[in-house]
């Protein structure tokens, strides 16, 4: 029975710090990135244009680049996908805050959901093509919302911390 009991005890315990640990990256810890997740938006992008180009490259004679071809792609679908996840679940889901339509803030919500959603849009046409312009919208987008997103002060702490 003894045994039992802690079997029972170790099985709970696991079962509950296992679940913390899924759960981290969205419990209400405080300790956000913000400017490191822009660095990493950017650098996402970067990869998808190189992907996109390499691509575009490789194509020229594709039966003998099938595999470095394959590769690219593969790579340019794979931080195009973790550009739309930083997005959602970083911007969207953490740090945007809901804002009641009566309140004067409303406006900015908006122009902030609006930027995020066309993100998302023009990661997933850079998922579907190498259209470089697809590349050149997304970085105007980031850029756009980096604008949108920090305030004067934080501007200037990062500026000042370069």
């Amino acid at each position: 029975m003894r045994k039992s009991v802690q079997l029972l005890s170790v099985f709970l315990v696991l079962t509950v710090i296992s679940s913390s640990l899924l759960a981290h990256c969205q419990v209400p810890c405080g300790i956000y990135g913000d400017k490191t997740r822009f660095d990493m938006l950017k650098e996402h992008i970067t990869t998808v244009e190189k992907s996109m180009n390499q691509i575009n490259e490789l194509s020229g004679d594709a039966s003998k680049n099938m595999n470095q071809l394959v590769r690219w792609v593969n790579n340019k679908e794979k931080h195009a996908d973790e550009f739309t996840d930083i997005v959602t679940y970083y911007f969207l889901a953490q740090r945007i805050k809901i804002t009641d339509k009566t309140d004067a803030a409303f406006m900015d919500y908006q122009n902030k959901i609006t930027a995020l959603h066309q993100m998302m849009v023009y990661s997933m046409k850079c998922k579907q093509t190498t259209d470089l312009e697809n590349v050149n919208k997304l970085k105007s987008l980031v850029d756009e919302f980096e604008g949108m997103y920090f305030s004067k002060e934080d501007k200037k702490h990062l500026n000042d911390h370069k």
